[in-house]
């Protein structure tokens, strides 16, 4: 690893110690529910409607069994409600009859259930088990990614989020994997914004190419 980016990473991780996932869950597939909701909508949004939905599906086997009009209602503010509600009870089907009801444990294997894409996966496996096959590559990852040089700028600004993932995976070491996108997240949160960048009070900005040459769009 050059020694920027693991500097980087170190003051990230000072200043946010206990970074860590944002939506909240009380099960593998809890979690995974609310992933599969979070897909273009706020993790606060998720957070809002998950107690409802979780007391009234307790378990898995709850949604593998759930009416699908009735799943819809209770997830329809947090967007494409109806996808949602598909893969949901897909998910949950799948999981019970292949795998016994418990969360694969291989990108490759947990990518074959419904509404599973790499990114769901990457998260899940690092929240349940630990498990780092890739790194978590959302929206502020992408742009973070790109402002602070960890991949070429015309990828970020692409969005290709393939390729970001590669591209961090050859300069972090597979130790890091699960940590580094929480932090990125928190920092793209709070001061690496879309919008309006804090750049003059960011932890990070000496070492930051985006700061030295900002390029505004």
């Amino acid at each position: 690893m050059k020694d920027r980016e693991l500097a980087i990473f170190e003051i990230l991780e000072k200043l946010y110690p206990d970074a860590k996932i944002a939506l909240d869950y009380d099960s593998d597939f809890h979690l995974l529910v609310a992933v599969i909701l979070s897909a273009q909508c706020t993790d606060v949004r998720v957070n809002k409607v998950t107690p409802v939905l979780f007391a009234k599906y307790p378990g898995i086997k709850d949604f593998a069994e759930a009416d699908i009009e009735e799943l819809k209602k209770l997830i329809y503010t947090t967007g494409f409600y109806n996808n949602k509600a598909k893969n949901i009870i897909g998910a949950a089907k799948a999981i019970l009859s292949e795998y016994n009801g418990k969360i694969p444990k291989t990108i490759s294997e947990f990518s074959k259930i419904p509404g599973v894409a790499r990114k769901t996966a990457n998260v899940v496996l690092s929240e349940v088990y630990g498990i780092c096959e890739g790194i978590t590559v959302d929206t502020h990852v992408i742009r973070l990614s790109g402002r602070l040089g960890f991949c070429e700028q015309k990828l970020a600004d692409k969005k290709n989020a393939v390729k970001i993932e590669e591209a961090l995976m050859n300069i972090f070491p597979k130790k890091l994997w699960c940590k580094l996108p929480h932090l990125l997240i928190l920092h793209g949160r709070k001061v690496c914004t879309a919008k309006n960048p804090k750049c003059g009070e960011c932890a990070v900005n000496k070492l930051c190419p985006y700061y030295k040459n900002p390029i505004r769009k």
